[in-house]
C-alpha cells in the first residue's frame, strides 16, 4: 500500500530513530530468555512503561533481511521494489557518490589458505590502520587495462572496492561462500554488460591475491553486494524532515545518505553519539538516526553474553539520549541475529515507541515477548515511518 504523500505535514514534533543492529534474538537453551530479556535493560524498562509496544516485520514472513533492506524497510521503502546491492551503500558511507557508468562492492580482507580454502572470512578483524595500508598496497601494485579501480578503506577488515569503465552491469554474484572451509565462488555475470563486470572482478581478484602473497594472514579478498546507484525519494521531499544520520559504520551511513539523510559525525560509540544528537537538534534537525553495532558483531559471533553487554551498553546510555530534545523516541533493529543462529534471522524485531501520545502500559518491560503483547501489534516494516509522524503530530487526518 502505498502512504496518501498528501497528509505529510512540513512541522511538526523531533523524532529520534534508534537501531540496535541484530536486535532481536532466540531463547537460550539454558534458561529460556532472549538476549533482550536476559539483558539488565532499567532505563528502557522504565521507558517501555511510558510507551508503545509491538514488533516490525521488515520483510514478508519467512524473508531474512540483510542490514541493508531492513534498514530500507525502517525508513519507509519497500525492499523488494528497490534493488540495489551493499557495495553502494558502502560508497554512500564513505562519501562517495556513485555515479552512472560506476559498480561498486563491499569489500572484506580474508585469509586463504595453500588450496585457496577460505580460513577467515575476515582476516583476524585487522586494525583500521592496517586495512588502510592493505588497501594502499593492492592499489598502488594492481592495475587493470581500460579501468579504474579504486579502494576506500572501511573499518577493520572492511573496504569499499569501486569500478569505472565502459559497459558494466551490476548483477554479478558475490564470491563470500559464507563458511570458511570453501573456496571462494567464481563470479559470474548476469547478461552481457554484467559479464564484463565479473570478468574485471575475477582479474582483479587474480591480481590481488599475488600482491597479497606475502601477508600473514590478509592474503586475498571477498567482494559481494555489486550495486549501481537507483533513484530513491528523499526525506525531505517524502516526509518533509530535516533528517541527521550518526552511524560509526559507513554501510549505515550509506543507507541513510541514499534516503536524503545528512551524515553527521557519531565518533568512536555511544557517548560521542549521544553528544552528536543534541547538536543535531541545537541545528534544527527535526529527524535523527541513531545506529549501534555492537549487538550484530556479537550475535554473528555467537555471544550472548557480549551480546546481553552490548544492549546493557545502550541503556546506560539511554538517558543521555533523553535528555537531547526529541519529542518522539523510537527502539528497534533493523533485523534479528539469535546467537544461537550466528547469522540474521526472519524473526520480528522488538519495537518501543515513547511521545506524549503513547498509551502507557505499566509494569512492562521492553523484550521480545512484551513487545508480542504490545499495542502496537505486529506491523510491516514500512508502516513504522507514518506511525512515528503520527506520534509526532506530523500527519492529517484522512477523509472527511
Amino acid at each position: 500500500m502505498t502512504f496518501p504523500a498528501h497528509l505529510y505535514r512540513p512541522v511538526g514534533e523531533r523524532i529520534g530513530l534508534f537501531v540496535l543492529d541484530g536486535l532481536g534474538g532466540l531463547p537460550h537453551p539454558d534458561h529460556g530468555l532472549t538476549e533482550l530479556e536476559a539483558a539488565k535493560t532499567p532505563n528502557m524498562d522504565a521507558l517501555s512503561q511510558k510507551s508503545s509496544l509491538g514488533r516490525v516485520q521488515l520483510l514478508p514472513s519467512g524473508m531474512t533481511p540483510g542490514s541493508g533492506p531492513g534498514h530500507l524497510s525502517l525508513f519507509g521503502i519497500d525492499p523488494l521494489e528497490l534493488e540495489f546491492g551493499r557495495g553502494l551503500l558502502e560508497a554512500l558511507g564513505s562519501d562517495y557518490a556513485l555515479e552512472p557508468g560506476q559498480i561498486a562492492a563491499r569489500g572484506n580482507f580474508c585469509t586463504i589458505d595453500g588450496e585457496g580454502l577460505v580460513q577467515d572470512r575476515r582476516a583476524g578483524r585487522p586494525t583500521d590502520d592496517e586495512c588502510r595500508r592493505l588497501c594502499a598496497k593492492v592499489s598502488e601494485q594492481v592495475s587493470i587495462d581500460g579501468v579504474s579501480v579504486e579502494l576506500i578503506p572501511g573499518k577493520q577488515h572492511r573496504f569499499t572496492w569501486i569500478i569505472t569503465a565502459a559497459d558494466l552491469g551490476a548483477k554479478v554474484n558475490d564470491n563470500d561462500p559464507q563458511v570458511t572451509g570453501k573456496s571462494a565462488l567464481p563470479f559470474q555475470g548476469q547478461g552481457a554488460e554484467s559479464a564484463v563486470t565479473a570478468a574485471i572482478a575475477t582479474q582483479w581478484l587474480e591480481k590481488a591475491q599475488q600482491c597479497l602473497a606475502d601477508e600473514s594472514v590478509a592474503n586475498s579478498a571477498l567482494l559481494r553486494g555489486f550495486s549501481t546507484r537507483p533513484h530513491v525519494p528523499g526525506f525531505a521531499e517524502k516526509y518533509h524532515l530535516h533528517a541527521a544520520a550518526l552511524a560509526v559504520y559507513p554501510m549505515y551511513r550509506g543507507v541513510a545518505r541514499l534516503v536524503g539523510m545528512q551524515p553527521r559525525d557519531a565518533g568512536r560509540g555511544l557517548e560521542d553519539q549521544a553528544a552528536a544528537v543534541k547538536a543535531a537538534i541545537a541545528e534544527d534537525f527535526d529527524f535523527v538516526f541513531v545506529h549501534h553495532k555492537d549487538p550484530d558483531t556479537a550475535g554473528h559471533s555467537g555471544d550472548f553474553a557480549a551480546k546481553v553487554a552490548a544492549i546493557e551498553a545502550f541503556d546506560a546510555a539511554l538517558p543521555a539520549f533523553l535528555d537531547s530534545g526529541l519529542d518522539v523516541i523510537a527502539i528497534t533493529g533493523d533485523h534479528s541475529t539469535p546467537t544461537i543462529m550466528e547469522e540474521h534471522s526472519w524473526h520480528a524485531v522488538p519495537l518501543l515507541v515513547h511521545s506524549k501520545r503513547a498509551l502507557p502500559q505499566p509494569d512492562s518491560t521492553f523484550g521480545e515477548r512484551a513487545c508480542m503483547n504490545g499495542d502496537v501489534g505486529t506491523i510491516r516494516g514500512p508502516e513504522l515511518m507514518p506511525l512515528l509522524l503520527a506520534h509526532a503530530n506530523r500527519l492529517d487526518k484522512f477523509g472527511a
